[in-house]
């Protein structure tokens, strides 16, 4: 039987595991790490340093060092290394070529295949993107699997119960929430909703902005001018934030921030849990929102689910678990160890399709609808949101003009009616149409969706057999705000969008 590793490529840390024994393992590096940061070093002679080292000389080499690149995926940015540019997928590649590495010191020979988890979140340009990656490495990637999904196969393998788990997984860089029907080891997700820029790392944001204030303040020094300064406030606010999760009080000293004229300053601070709470509260509440969405969803009310499993290290904090407590009336524990489950649940995944594993069966959905412009600024959406995967969905379009001889298929993901409110994914262009009358041409469009969630789409027109496709990785750039709004405007603007969708129906 072939190997096939799992991976867990996390915005703060990754884990790579294995299903060995009728169990998922996860694997450690020589140094005895099996949960290896996310952070890539890059020195002077373009040696490259992965993990712990990697963190251990951030503070140092800021400006060589990267962290949370996941956030990354699918844009079009850069980092420039000793006048060298690196692309997102080229820095993720590093880290998942070191997981790949750790496996291959284990079974003693080289692997070809993993199932790597992903947000269920990420959209298509992400998604290609992690693919990218491993390619970089030789890895070929045998599934992409979402995380929430991933959870609730390791926690549930093999039980022999019937329930309704919901997943919530908050982890450094982003956020995810899944309803999962599980039947004796057949998994069918029924709802998700989330957010690609929600995480532990925005918390620790806010408390490095706190600190940067203070000492300004009582300094009159702005450290944001200060490249190392900011990374070292950095590294004490994640401190800091997982301090409180045991502590009431946390005393933040940070030796030698700055200096002027005058000498040599330190940063001194005292940071409560409840001012913590306080920063983040905004947070956590947009989480329970994006929650009770998805139970609504799946038609559900949270009385109604059997489990709730918390992934991630950022439901460790106490007021993550009180909010869910509020929301589902009951005590939420953590089962086993939020930071590996993901991991595991790939690592099984892997043993499926190896065929070490049998009589599993994994049912997924979309996260978000997916669609085409339609004439006047609105969205066509073919395929819903939470539609079960894989699917195949075709619909018929004609044109707008007389004699018109081609089409631009412009592909859209999103929950608003209006086009321009929602992601744009790219565009092809049909050409070869019947040049007729309007409303007389049949141009058949054509989602495909796989398992992993990667879309293929294709436009025929059924009279002159003239076809065309797209690869939806594009060339602009999707930025995080833009993947925010897809997530949350559908919410806030829903008055606005009813009144558009009258006007459509008039």
């Amino acid at each position: 039987m072939e190997t096939i590793i799992g991976i867990d490529f996390g915005t703060t840390n990754s884990e790579v595991t294995l299903f060995e024994g009728g169990r998922p393992i996860t694997l450690s590096n020589q140094c005895g790490e099996s949960i290896i940061p996310s952070v890539v070093y890059i020195d002077e002679d373009g040696e490259i340093y992965i993990g712990q080292a990697a963190k251990n000389v951030a503070v140092l080499h800021a400006d060589r060092t990267i962290k949370s690149v996941k956030r990354e995926l699918g844009l079009r940015n850069h980092y420039r290394i000793n006048h060298r540019d690196y692309s997102p997928e080229q820095i993720a590649s590093f880290i998942i070529g070191s997981l790949k590495q750790i496996a291959e010191d284990y079974v003693g020979h080289s692997i070809q295949k993993a199932v790597i988890t992903v947000p269920a979140y990420f959209d298509d340009r992400k998604r290609q993107a992690i693919k990218r990656a491993a390619y970089l490495t030789g890895l070929d990637v045998a599934r992409l699997l979402n995380e929430p999904t991933a959870a609730a196969l390791a926690y549930e393998l093999n039980s022999e119960e019937s329930s309704l788990i919901l997943v919530y997984d908050l982890g450094g860089g982003t956020f995810d929430v899944s309803i999962i029907q599980s039947m004796k080891n057949v998994f069918q997700v029924l709802a998700t909703n989330g957010d690609t820029h929600l995480g532990g790392d925005d918390f620790d944001r806010k408390i490095a902005q706190v600190l940067i204030e203070r000492f300004y303040e009582e300094t009159g020094i702005n450290l944001e001018d200060d490249r190392l300064a900011v990374q070292k406030v950095f590294e004490g606010a994640e401190r800091t934030k997982i301090g409180l999760s045991d502590k009431r009080v946390v005393h933040v000293e940070i030796p030698f921030i700055a200096a002027d004229d005058h000498g040599p300053y330190h940063l001194s601070a005292r940071i409560t849990r409840v001012e913590f709470e306080e920063l983040i509260t905004g947070y956590l509440e947009k989480s329970i929102r994006l929650t009770t969405r998805a139970l609504k969803d799946a038609g559900l009310k949270p009385d109604d689910i059997d489990k709730v499993i918390l992934v991630g290290g950022s439901t460790r904090i106490p007021a993550v678990r009180e909010a869910l407590e509020g929301l589902f009336n009951r005590s939420v524990k953590e089962e086993g160890s939020p930071d590996e489950v993901v991991a595991h649940g790939a690592a099984i995944q892997g043993a499926i399709l190896s065929r070490r594993v049998n009589n599993i069966a994994l049912v997924d959905v979309t996260p978000l609808g997916l669609g085409v412009e339609n004439d006047g600024d609105l969205m066509v959406t073919m395929v819903p949101r939470n539609t079960i995967l894989p699917t195949c969905v075709q619909t018929l379009f004609t044109t707008v003009s007389d004699y018109q001889k081609s089409a631009t298929i412009h592909v859209l993901q999103g929950e608003r009616p209006k086009a321009s409110d929602n992601i744009s994914l790219g565009s092809f262009h049909l050409g070869g149409i019947s040049p007729v009358k309007r409303g007389k041409p049949r141009i058949e469009v054509c989602f495909e969706i796989n398992v992993e969630g990667i879309v293929h789409i294709s436009a025929k027109d059924l009279d002159t057999g003239n076809n065309q496709a797209i690869s939806l990785e594009g060339n602009r750039k999707i930025s995080d705000e833009e993947v925010e709004r897809a997530l949350t405007e559908a919410r806030v603007s829903e008055l606005d969008d009813l009144h558009v969708k009258r006007k459509v129906l008039r």
